[in-house]
């Protein structure tokens, strides 16, 4: 490992890079991890129990502690109302404090409800918008009181058939509660709008691609940015220009990272694609070394539902692959890169991305590791502590209260 590590700081000499400043980079970089990801859940067919899922949140911080243990880059758990609904927000907030976390985005649940059945901040019925947003309002006094600055919107709105609504009235619409919800966000908290091109509406979805995020973004404020969900496009879709198109536009709010195959599955992220989540963090990579102000600030989440592997142990992978990601990209020879694009050499630009794609960066990430007082195999650390066994035993087999219901 120490020769494929000095192996890595002389090439990174080579290209003018300072392995110190790559290894800083990646010692700032965190993620941040869903509660719904800890607990039960499972596809439209069945929910398959697994042992020691956490039943509320505070076991969810539990678990998130775990991860943030053996990985030291999880600082901060998302939550999801109602899901996570608790009386006493202080306690809850001072319970994952003495756990070493923090709590993250609030995440509004505007697709569970009997009265969202033909939608929610678009619905005809403006009694059942008055029900979502005051659900969003009240979703950002939980933020307040928890100093969390994230408000991640996703919706399900949209129609089923042709006819069932006017679709240039549901924008409308939506856009009139957008406005609501967004006077309402105090100076610092962003609202990060997702978008999904289908389900569970199959003919029409009312933020269905990344365009009509951020056209919404853009006429509400400077506090709107977009949220890219990876498992949420349709095939084919080139995500790594998506993203450098919202970063030139100022609007990538952040990301709900998992991987995918056919549509929005919520496999663990990189597990299947993970050239595209190096593309991805190139693009991401690229814009910091133009002082991209908008690349400084992304909020970068998991969203992941683990229905047939192990609940913990599929959240540390997912970090790994992430983690994997970012480094090589913080590889990449990005003179030698320009120098290719300038001069037409396509097969010269290429090769200088999957050099860096290609090199082995687990001897750069244990010395990271091994710097931060950490295990250099977190997954091996987890296995280790025996805390999948306890809480196994200790906790009592049967559904999460609240939780995420799967595709």
């Amino acid at each position: 490992m120490a020769e494929h590590f000095e192996q890595i700081r002389a090439t990174l000499a080579q290209q003018g890079t300072d392995i110190e400043q790559v290894i800083a980079h990646i010692q700032t970089f965190s993620i941040e991890t869903p509660s719904w990801g800890y607990g039960n859940s499972g596809t439209r067919f069945k929910v398959f129990p697994w042992p020691g899922a956490a039943r509320d949140l505070r076991e969810k911080l539990a678990d998130a502690a775990q991860v943030q243990r053996v990985t030291g880059c999880c600082p901060t758990v998302a939550l999801h109302i109602p899901w996570d609904q608790v009386d006493d927000w202080q306690e809850i907030k001072a319970y994952a404090e003495h756990l070493g976390l923090r709590l993250g985005a609030v995440n509004p649940n505007l697709f569970q409800d009997h009265a969202y059945r033909f939608g929610s901040l678009c619905h005809f019925d403006k009694g059942v918008r008055s029900q979502a947003i005051a659900h969003v309002l009240s979703c950002i006094e939980i933020a307040q009181s928890i100093d969390s600055n994230v408000i991640s919107l996703w919706l399900a709105d949209g129609t089923n058939y042709p006819g069932q609504d006017d679709l240039r009235h549901r924008r409308h619409r939506l856009l009139d509660s957008l406005q609501t919800i967004y006077a309402a966000l105090p100076d610092r908290m962003r609202l990060l709008i997702e978008y999904k091109f289908f389900e569970p509406a199959f003919y029409s979805t009312d933020l269905p691609d990344w365009g009509t995020s951020l056209l919404m973004a853009q006429k509400l404020g400077p506090n709107a940015e977009v949220l890219v969900d990876t498992g949420h496009h349709p095939q084919g879709t080139n995500i790594p220009q998506i993203v450098a198109q919202l970063l030139d536009e100022d609007r990538l709010g952040g990301f709900h990272f998992n991987d995918r195959k056919y549509a929005d599955d919520d496999l663990i992220a990189g597990s299947l694609n993970p050239f595209e989540l190096f593309c991805i963090f190139h693009e991401i990579v690229g814009a910091q070394h133009e002082s991209n102000a908008n690349a400084g600030r992304i909020a970068y989440m998991i969203d992941q539902s683990h229905n047939i592997e192990p609940k913990i142990e599929a959240m540390i992978q997912s970090i790994l692959h992430i983690q994997t990601a970012y480094a090589k990209a913080l590889l990449v020879d990005r003179v030698a890169l320009q120098q290719a694009q300038e001069s037409g050499d396509v097969l010269g630009a290429y090769r200088v991305l999957q050099a860096a794609y290609e090199t082995d960066v687990r001897p750069l990430l244990t010395e990271v590791r091994v710097r931060q007082g950490l295990d250099p195999d977190p997954i091996a650390a987890f296995r280790s502590s025996g805390y999948a066994e306890q809480v196994a035993r200790e906790r009592t087999l049967g559904e999460s209260v609240g939780g995420y219901p799967g595709a």
